[in-house]
């Protein structure tokens, strides 16, 4: 009786650590876009509003959910604090503050913290090129990340399975 019990509590752990891993890679996409999506009302705020940097980046906040919202909230709140900090420091921080929550991978932080470097200096015609160049190289990382979730998220939740199966038959 214990050892039906431990393998059926064993082949549960597997398929959830499977669909776990599964649902990261369905993640990651779908956070692209939200990313894309507050960067392009990011654009629309300096381009056609003439919004502040730190007004804009708020407004961005309410068109997306967590966990990538966090990164404009935490830049705007910073911004807004009197700690003489450049935006490219609150940018810096709130990136690598809330990157852990994300399913997002180094290539996309790479292009945030480029983006960052660019926000803040520049005039607004320059700023809206910078966006756009960001929102292009984050077009191709989703792109990979769909081939990624098509190629991998089938194929981990089969392996939680079959792991959990294996160890169970193992065990018995």
């Amino acid at each position: 009786m214990i050892k039906i019990i431990g393998a059926v509590l064993v082949l549960f752990a597997g398929t959830m650590i499977g669909f776990q891993q599964a649902a990261k890679f369905a993640a990651r996409p779908r956070q692209l876009r939200q990313l894309a999506h507050a960067l392009q009302r990011l654009e629309t705020e300096i381009g056609y509003g003439y919004t502040p940097l730190p007004e804009a980046l708020a407004r961005a906040v309410f068109t997306i959910p967590e966990p990538v919202a966090g990164v404009f909230r935490n830049t705007a709140s910073q911004l807004c604090d009197t700690k003489g900090l450049t935006f490219q420091e609150c940018w810096e921080i709130a990136i690598n503050e809330q990157w852990s929550m994300t399913a997002m991978k180094d290539n996309e932080k790479v292009v945030l913290l480029r983006l960052g470097s660019a926000l803040g200096i520049s005039d607004r015609d320059d700023q809206i090129k910078h966006i756009r160049l960001a929102l292009l190289q984050l077009k191709s990382e989703e792109d990979a990340a769909r081939e990624d979730q098509g190629r991998y998220e089938k194929m981990s939740k089969s392996l939680g399975i079959l792991a959990a199966a294996l160890i169970v038959i193992l065990m018995v």
